[in-house]
């Protein structure tokens, strides 16, 4: 195996996990408002106690709590790769990308702002506009991590220079749209998993109902994306039967979460939602390959044309054995330390 197929592996392991990661970040986010039917401060400014003295909503935004941000480095590794291991890839993605990519960052800055800050509103009325600016930054970085995808996927249009400008025109068609949605609503569907994994039961079985309809709106959502690439308007792929395969490994696990869902088998369901929110990566990765950046044209850039020289390569290689543990081993230390249903062996946070 070449350095530069290596490197494009650990840039896409990079990038499902962060989908994964902070794909239920956002999911829980965009659903922290509609977990509970009210807010136990709320409830007080009204007169009214919350049950247990403790707010449905905090609930959810506890379920997130220990890993919050922390799983953000998983972004950031991954840009580090993609400007260190393929800068010729970087610098045409980002310059044609770049309405995207602000408004992911804007999103995210926005709601993890949010989260930090909703605690500290003194009225009712002050926590229902953090409440939606949270929704609004989970929602927005979900819905266009989705339309980046779709554009890749439909391959993007490249000048003479080799960079790639994105237009308007090119971000609203019913594919990339398609791609979008399904994106935003797999992301909630996976934050759902995610609380009914480790809230307290009353809660759980709120989420887990809230996860299945999620679920079946992304079949729904994934499904025209799939008729769309059927009848020529959809994705462009390179290597058709790796691409079958992994859009059936999608829906089986669309599958397979909602029916775990449903029986209220919450571990496997919440593992089920993360193989569907990481199959999009492989997909557009093993779909294209030799290709990393596909045009309209029918051409594109392949993973040699985007890499380093070998020698940079094998340079960043000596730190990748380092870094990349280290970031294995700091999830794997977190999680075992926050394991459990949120309350029982951890406090509440936010």
């Amino acid at each position: 195996m070449s350095l530069e197929t290596l490197w494009l592996l650990l840039l896409g392991l990079l990038l499902a996990g962060y989908f994964v990661l902070g794909g239920y970040d956002q999911g829980v986010q965009m659903l922290h408002p509609f977990l509970g039917s009210r807010d136990a401060r709320d409830g007080q400014d009204a007169g009214v106690q919350g049950r247990n003295g403790l707010g449905d909503r905090n609930a959810a935004l506890d379920a997130i709590a220990p890993f919050f941000l922390g799983n953000e480095v998983w972004l950031v590794a991954f840009t580090g790769v993609l400007f260190g291991a393929f800068p010729y890839l970087e610098g045409t993605l980002l310059s044609g990308l770049y309405p995207l990519i602000v408004a992911i960052l804007v999103g995210l800055v926005l709601g993890n702002a949010a989260v930090q800050l909703r605690g500290r509103a003194r009225t009712a009325r002050g926590r229902r506009r953090w409440d939606a600016l949270i929704v609004f930054g989970g929602a927005l970085p979900a819905l266009c991590w989705g339309l980046v995808l779709g554009l890749l996927l439909h391959g993007v249009p490249r000048r003479a220079d080799g960079y790639i400008r994105i237009g308007t025109d090119d971000v609203l068609t019913p594919f990339v749209l398609a791609c979008g949605v399904t994106n935003a609503l797999l992301f909630a569907a996976h934050g759902a998993a995610f609380v009914a994994l480790r809230s307290e039961p009353e809660l759980a079985s709120r989420a887990r109902k809230m996860g299945t309809a999620l679920l079946r709106a992304v079949g729904a959502a994934g499904s025209l994306a799939l008729l769309l690439t059927l009848f020529g308007a959809g994705a462009s792929m390179t290597n058709r039967a790796a691409s079958a395969v992994l859009a059936a490994l999608f829906a089986t696990a669309l599958v397979v979460a909602w029916w775990c869902l449903v029986r209220g088998h919450r571990v496997r369901a919440f593992a089920a939602t993360c193989s569907a929110t990481l199959l999009p990566v492989p997909l557009l990765g093993a779909g294209q390959y030799p290709y990393v950046l596909v045009d309209t044209a029918g051409g594109g850039l392949t993973v040699q044309q985007a890499a380093s020289d070998g020698a940079t390569l094998t340079i960043l290689t000596a730190f990748g054995v380092v870094v990349i543990p280290v970031i294995l081993a700091y999830q794997l230390w977190s999680w075992w330390l926050f394991r459990g249903r949120t309350g029982r062996r951890h406090p509440r946070y936010f």
